[in-house]
């Protein structure tokens, strides 16, 4: 119980961008206080885990509920803020966002260079997916259909089917895609 308050406040703490001792000096109480707790080291009173969320501020129905309300950094993010997810040779995949369970979408920025290929073995997995061409083109594999795809053009297709993505341009592809439930 003590790591799942202390994985918790650290959660809750990092999402409204407050260091430990900013979050301590809200709250008015010491540094080492909210160090132990976020550690598992300690487990902090009711009253005071109160009074550490009054610096947030947050009540503990919200810090004890399912899902934490967002704060503002997890709603909107720099182009430097997106994950970067290994793609192989040539292939770039930004996520946006984090990917914390219980997310049933994960959204990509993603980027071909010419000649860039997922592999002769196609891919294929749970959920949906889909996506749209920002620049170049793309060539969208799915099951025995192939298309060459270029700027404003989409896909969209159950993932268990198997697929492949390729850059058949002569200029690097970029496109923004989801795919539900998160396949990386």
């Amino acid at each position: 119980m003590d790591q799942e308050v202390g994985f918790r406040l650290k959660l809750v703490r990092l999402r409204h961008q407050l260091s430990q001792r900013a979050l301590a000096k809200r709250a008015g109480v010491a540094h080492a206080t909210i160090s132990l707790i976020e550690s598992g080291r300690s487990s902090p009173s009711v009253s005071a885990l109160k009074r550490i969320l009054a610096g947030i501020p947050m009540t503990l129905a919200e810090f004890f509920s399912d899902e934490l309300p967002p704060a503002e950094s997890n709603i909107f993010y720099h182009a430097a803020e997106l994950t970067e997810i290994s793609g192989g040779e040539g292939i770039s995949y930004r996520q946006i966002g984090s990917a914390h369970a219980g997310h049933v979408l994960q959204i990509l920025f993603e980027r071909y260079e010419p000649g860039a290929d997922t592999g002769l073995i196609m891919l294929n997995h749970e959920g949906e997916e889909g996506g749209v061409i920002l620049s170049g083109q793309l060539e969208v594999t799915v099951s025995e259909w192939t298309r060459v795809l270029g700027v404003g053009d989409a896909y969209y297709f159950n993932s268990r089917q198997p697929h492949r993505f390729r850059n058949v341009g002569s200029k690097p592809s970029s496109l923004v895609s989801s795919c539900s439930p998160p396949s990386f």
